[in-house]
């Protein structure tokens, strides 16, 4: 073989490794992002049930609040009534 064609040989080889090595670390960065994604997906998902949650713990709150108000300005006004 001459000096010209193991030299294309060589190039060819390296280009070839550096390519498929290339892509392996394409993928696996792509599979990590992929798997970030899910955990992140599922952090989102529980933020969203705890902030549900949260909400229909304010609701209930407002609600007794309300109706403690009401009971307090009735009071008030029975004791205006009788004065």
């Amino acid at each position: 073989m001459s000096r010209t064609s193991k030299l294309v040989l060589g190039l060819s080889v390296v280009l070839t490794v550096a390519t498929v090595a290339g892509v392996h670390l394409k993928q696996r960065q792509d599979q990590q992002r992929l798997r970030d994604g899910v955990i992140r997906d599922i952090e989102r998902q529980n933020r969203k049930k705890e902030n549900i949650r949260l909400l229909g713990e304010q609701i209930i709150l407002t609600e007794q609040l309300e109706a403690e108000r009401e009971k307090t300005l009735a009071k008030d006004l029975k004791k205006r009534d009788l004065k």
